[in-house]
């Protein structure tokens, strides 16, 4: 699963206006991108980038930290495209299974009736069955545990970064995401029904 969110930039800013009464300048910000592994709930890539810079543009970096086969790349409608489905494959192999939903307004493949890309299979079932069934069915719904690691990040590390400079944030999250795989390692909640 991969996901991104934004991290604010400690700094004085909001000081200084408190004090000077100033007008709020523009609040800076860096957007942090985790993979997680379902299976271990371990965060197995992890990079920090300026706010300019889109989900798919740093996903070539986040893969280069996996040395571990993907059978499945599940990620929100920001990396849907054809240059996502591409990379993957070229790193896994055809055998990947991508599930990441496509716009309401996406249209099927000129060549869908004879041969169908996994995006044109999402459509069609988008279309027939609906939205919801069509995240019950992929599986797509296990993209909130990368969701919710974003929301543990959040909690334990903090939604700023202390650090001044770009090289020191990005040594911060690399930092913020050993204590989080440390914190995993020491022990995971398990659940057990009760009738």
């Amino acid at each position: 699963v991969v996901d991104s969110t934004g991290l604010k930039i400690f700094g004085e800013g909001e000081w200084l206006q408190k004090k000077h009464k100033t007008k709020a300048k523009r609040k800076s910000w860096r957007k942090l991108h985790l993979g997680l592994d379902l299976t271990t709930g371990d965060i197995v890539c992890s990079d920090l980038t300026k706010d300019d810079v889109g989900d798919p543009t740093a996903l070539p970096e986040l893969l280069d930290q996996i040395d571990a086969p993907v059978s499945r790349f599940l990620a929100d409608g920001a990396y849907d495209g054809d240059p996502t489905s591409d990379l993957l494959v070229d790193r896994f192999g055809e055998a990947i299974e991508i599930v990441i939903p496509p716009p309401i307004t996406a249209v099927l493949s000129l060549d869908a009736a004879r041969n169908p890309t996994p995006r044109d299979k999402h459509i069609a079932e988008f279309r027939d069955k609906g939205r919801l069934a069509w995240q019950v069915s992929s599986g797509y719904n296990h993209r909130s545990r990368g969701e919710a690691q974003i929301g543990r990040w959040k909690m334990v590390i903090g939604p700023k970064l202390k650090a001044r400079n770009f090289p020191n944030q990005k040594t911060e999250v690399r930092i913020g995401t050993n204590i989080l795989d440390k914190m995993n390692g020491l022990g995971r909640a398990k659940y057990e029904a009760v009738a």
